[in-house]
């Protein structure tokens, strides 16, 4: 309908930037008549570029300007598919003149005729051809340029005090799942922090720790993620009868105390870890107090009591007057990431549950 603007296309593809709107005042008439003069270049149907006037303002780096755009590269690799000017056009959601002005902007930037334009066709010309290799090349390492600076905006940056209860910190599930948080988010940093029996809840609780590696169980309130499992062993004084026995059950160790923990320790906690009462009802007869594992393994040693410790504890804490010994009939240890509970999650946090999960997925979590 004469008078009426033509309805403007959308442009759905990020890559696809109209040009801005020149004023009115700086278009010439042979804009207005739809021509292809916008970048000062005689017009010329057959293809070849032909000399323009000189620009009254010159560009005071013309290798600046000859400097061809990642847009104008993806135009021409649409165009060299579809060898159509309209087709292209409507491909790349713009108008016919707009697309061969930019393609015109590129062979002045390259120097060289890309493409031979008749009145029924587009064919590429020898040139064109040629580079058309290294012009999807520089503009896939652009996008992937773009794709690795999108990540970098994403990033998840933060700090982390994680506890970590005897020797978890070294056990090879913690290692792996902090391993992989270092390579996934290198902007986050972990700040290992040891717990005795007492601190490894409270810390959580009270949020002075954002995540642990504990044993469980643990109190409702604290959510978990298991790691790995693992055998139980007991720790006999190494003069003990039953040190030589391997393996025994728990009923052999009826009587004997065993180390008990602080009243600060939670104690269904460490009733599950000493098995109270055992099977058969009896209640477990505790011995002196320690609050952390070299307490307890002090006091094996001296004769006073009996503990029980994961199996990786006869390689990570071999000790002069203690003795690890198997019982067949004693509960698996269960190793995992505790934290609490939190909307949102700090992302730092989050970061440490998708990297953790991801290495139970794949079995990387392992004793």
């Amino acid at each position: 309908m004469p008078g009426r603007a033509p309805l403007r296309a959308r442009h759905p593809d990020p890559w696809i930037v109209r040009p801005a709107a020149l004023p009115r005042q700086a278009r010439g008439d042979d804009e207005l008549r739809g021509g292809d003069n916008l970048l000062g270049m005689d017009r010329d149907h057959g293809g070849a570029l032909g000399p323009s006037s000189p620009d009254p303002n010159p560009d005071p780096d013309p290798d600046a300007r000859r400097e061809p755009t990642t847009h104008q590269l993806r135009l021409f690799l649409v165009l060299a598919e579809e060898l159509h000017f309209g087709r292209a056009a409507a491909r790349l959601f713009m108008t016919q003149p707009a697309l061969s002005r930019q393609i015109r902007a590129l062979e002045t930037a390259l120097g060289l005729q890309l493409v031979q334009r008749s009145s029924r066709s587009v064919e590429l010309t020898a040139a064109g051809r040629a580079l058309l290799p290294d012009v999807k090349a520089a503009a896939d390492a652009m996008a992937r340029l773009r794709g690795s600076a999108g990540l970098h905006q994403r990033e998840v940056a933060g700090h982390l005090v994680i506890g970590a209860i005897g020797a978890e910190a070294a056990m090879p599930y913690t290692r792996t799942v902090l391993a992989e948080l270092g390579i996934r988010h290198p902007r986050i940093t972990v700040e290992i922090r040891a717990v005795n029996f007492t601190e490894q809840i409270e810390a959580l609780m009270d949020g002075e720790l954002d995540a642990a590696f504990l044993r469980p169980p643990l109190p409702p309130r604290l959510h978990t993620l298991q790691l790995a499992t693992e055998a139980r062993l007991a720790c006999l004084p190494a003069d003990d009868p039953l040190a030589a026995r391997q393996p025994i059950t728990l009923a052999q160790l009826a009587g004997r105390p065993v180390v008990d923990v602080p009243a600060g320790a939670p104690r269904l906690w460490w009733d599950d870890w000493v098995v109270n009462p055992r099977p058969d009802g009896t209640p477990v007869r505790f011995g002196p107090v320690a609050a952390d594992i070299e307490a307890m393994l002090l006091a094996v040693a001296r004769g006073e009591a009996i503990a029980f410790l994961p199996a990786a504890a006869r390689q990570l804490y071999p000790r002069p007057g203690v003795a690890y010994v198997e019982v067949t009939d004693l509960p698996l240890s269960t190793a995992a990431l505790a934290w609490l509970p939190r909307n949102p999650l700090p992302p730092a946090l989050a970061a440490l549950l998708r990297t953790a999960r991801t290495v139970v997925r794949r079995g990387g979590a392992t004793a």
